[in-house]
């Protein structure tokens, strides 16, 4: 398996590198009669794509995107749906002086080891814009659950090194989220996080941070135990994104530090007869089967590795050199990750809603 692939039911296919024509997805397994059109993909394409602030790269791509296939008449056809972007700002020549160099921490290393060869500019394959297909295809997932089910998702930047802030998730709001460049709806905390990210930027290095996502009136009953839980299946799209380090469901490791009877969940029934939890230690996921209650998850992305710092290194000769590495990129991916992180957790949801609808029908 090749690994480019996502999903089940409603799957998705990627493929394009850095500097290369484009990149792109194909989408199978959507239902047929969604309204769609560019305009509804490239909306969540704007929130991901470079060049939005002085805290993104700088690289100048508008990301528009074309459908080629599965759309007739403005409506999906349950076909498969086309997708592509065209790089119109590639400048490999940038990359000239990483041609033989092995970046710390980047891919460069690893992709030659696994292939033999590697693209160089920009890291090809390894490269985030490979993120931008998982947007495109997630905008329609998230437009289905949304229209059709009436499933928010949301998430923001939590924390940017050490400044972190304390949101109440139940009056988190779209608006809030994309008031502020680094996409924190804590106004002053953004404050400190925009002044920390530029800083980094400032002394040629970079900073990571947590993003919390948010996942609203999700139905009970989704997840296929025991190998692909809903818990599992959130974890690994989190997990297979660009500079993420770490996935947490609800209390996450904090609920180590708790007695059971503090971290159960205990059972009610609320005014309309539905069964509801008290708490949320569960994360909306229990048994690996969603419980009704909001999915709240927080993942941990680690400082961008391309910076121009000076750092040892090793190049293919394996000889010890020194790299100040340039080029067009974020000092901080965060701001730009909160769309592919909502993508991602789009397209779990509708994949195990399918399969949910496949099993009970």
């Amino acid at each position: 398996m090749a690994g480019n692939t996502f999903g089940s039911l409603f799957r998705v296919t990627t493929f394009g590198e850095s500097h290369g024509g484009g990149v792109g997805c194909v989408v199978d397994g959507c239902p047929p009669g969604l309204l769609l059109s560019e305009e509804d993909i490239q909306v969540e394409l704007d929130r991901r794509r470079p060049g939005q602030s002085q805290i993104t790269s700088s690289r100048k791509e508008e990301d528009k995107i074309k459908i080629l296939s599965g759309v007739f008449e403005g409506r999906t056809t349950g076909t498969p749906i086309m997708l592509l972007a065209k790089n119109k700002d590639a400048r490999p020549e940038n990359y000239d002086h990483l041609k033989d160099v092995y970046r710390p921490s980047h891919a460069d290393y690893t992709y030659e080891a696994k292939y033999g060869r590697r693209d160089w500019m920009g890291g090809g394959r390894s490269s985030a814009r490979e993120t931008l297909s998982r947007v495109a295809s997630g905008a329609i997932a998230k437009k289905y659950l949304k229209e059709k089910l009436n499933i928010d998702i949301l998430s923001y930047v939590e924390s940017v090194g050490t400044v972190k802030a304390v949101v109440d998730d139940s009056k988190l709001t779209y608006k809030k989220i994309e008031g502020s460049i680094v996409r924190c709806p804590e106004e002053k905390t953004a404050g400190k996080m925009i002044k920390l990210i530029e800083k980094a930027k400032n002394a040629g290095d970079s900073v990571g941070g947590v993003i919390r996502g948010v996942i609203r009136n999700v139905p009970p009953g989704l997840g296929e135990p025991v190998f692909d839980k809903l818990s599992a299946d959130l974890g690994k799209a989190m997990l297979s994104i660009n500079a993420v380090k770490g996935f947490e469901l609800g209390s996450g490791f904090y609920g180590t530090t708790l007695k059971g009877s503090r971290h159960n969940d205990l059972f009610y029934l609320d005014r309309d007869g539905k069964v509801r939890t008290v708490t949320n230690n569960s994360g909306g996921i229990q048994g690996g089967i969603s419980n009704g209650e909001p999915i709240v998850f927080r993942v941990a992305f680690k400082p961008v590795s391309t910076i121009s710092k000076e750092q040892t290194t090793l190049n293919v000769k394996k000889q010890k050199i020194i790299l100040a590495a340039s080029g067009r990129h974020d000092p901080c991916v965060l701001p730009r990750a909160v769309p592919v992180v909502e993508a991602m957790a789009s397209l779990v949801v509708i994949d195990h809603y399918l399969r949910h609808k496949a099993q009970n029908l």
